[in-house]
């Protein structure tokens, strides 16, 4: 079993900074595939950023320029470092862990960006 932990979330103001902590734990496969989901209110789950094992990264497009993901395989630890935030950027962050024909959520954190 596989659980994904993340932390710091909070509130922030419009172009401030975050970064985001995600520990995974378990029976982990080596190659895997490390992301950050995000779900605003009303809206549907959206892709923001995922990183594989070697260290290839892809980001939507509405966070390039800004967000930065990163990953240290001794800690199992994905990181999301959010940079410049827009109140558009508000939502629930969640991490993930993905391999061939599976795949692990974490819980979620809040991320709320105040105008």
């Amino acid at each position: 079993q596989v659980q994904l932990v993340e932390s710091g979330g909070g509130l922030v103001q419009d172009g401030g900074s975050l970064r985001l902590s995600c520990v995974a734990s378990g029976n982990i496969f080596s190659l895997n595939v490390r992301g950050w989901y995000r779900q605003a209110p009303g809206k549907q789950r959206e892709l923001v950023a995922t990183i594989t094992s070697v260290g290839s990264t892809n980001y939507a497009d509405s966070v390039k320029g800004r967000f930065t993901i990163s990953r240290d395989n001794a800690k199992n630890t994905v990181y999301l470092q959010m940079d410049s935030l827009k109140p558009g950027d508000t939502a629930v962050y969640y991490c993930t862990l993905s391999g061939p024909g599976w795949n692990y959520w974490g819980q979620g954190t809040q991320v709320t960006v105040s105008s």
